[in-house]
């Protein structure tokens, strides 16, 4: 389904609940609009199972974008030329993370909540190979899914008003990265060295990609940059 929203955009709708299968689908519309639309496209926002496309008014009326976006989206399914862009091709990130009382300050709680040891919370949180279903909140926030059943675990009730940067959150059935520091009711497990956004490369994660998490001690946390 594709609709007007505003005067400058137009949601795509491509499913009506979270599906692993369609992120790829996403992915693929996402990269057809931005090799085609160009001329007139502002911005692409994708998310779990819509994309958000906001345009150009004075490049583009709505009936023109709305006739080239359902030709884009009934291209994808499947691609039916061989001159069709290729999608972002995915890669997969392998994260650090110091899981402790003094990076996570809820990670006890969880582990108390669910009547886990720490180190079982920490083996599920680094069992699991996580996809990336959407971004936004922030530049670099991915909504990573899904977190194994036993360490799912609510949002806060209260947010913090100040979540450090590199803070790794679960909150339900998603885990995510803090890219900057900021308000949050995430959860807080683990902090991580990695850097998940910069001004010229942008984000590090996109729609589609797969993240794995790994455990590294405190020293180890420093010597990758990482702060306390």
């Amino acid at each position: 389904m594709i609709q007007s929203v505003s005067d400058d955009s137009i949601l795509i709708t491509l499913g009506d609940h979270i599906d692993p299968t369609l992120t790829p689908r996403i992915a693929q519309v996402c990269s057809i609009i931005e090799a085609t639309c160009t001329p007139w496209l502002v911005d692409i926002i994708p998310s779990y199972t819509t994309i958000l496309v906001v345009y150009d008014p004075l490049q583009v009326d709505f009936r023109r974008a709305e006739s080239t976006l359902s030709k884009l989206v009934r291209a994808t399914t499947p691609f039916t030329s061989d001159d069709s862009p290729a999608p972002h091709a995915p890669k997969t990130h392998d994260i650090p993370v110091y899981y402790s009382d003094e990076s996570g300050p809820d990670l006890q709680r969880i582990a108390d909540m669910h009547n886990l040891r720490v180190q079982e919370v920490i083996d599920r949180h680094c069992g699991t190979t996580y996809q990336v279903y959407a971004l936004g909140f922030m530049p670099g926030f991915g909504f990573l899914g899904s977190v194994d059943e036993q360490i799912a675990t609510p949002r806060l009730e209260t947010p913090r008003s100040r979540v450090p940067s590199g803070s790794v959150g679960i909150a339900n059935q998603q885990t995510a990265i803090y890219p900057a520091v900021s308000p949050g009711g995430w959860n807080l497990i683990g902090r991580s060295p990695t850097r998940m956004f910069d001004p010229e490369t942008l984000s590090l994660l996109k729609v589609g990609d797969r993240v794995t998490f790994h455990s590294v001690s405190r020293v180890e946390y420093l010597a990758l940059g990482g702060e306390l």
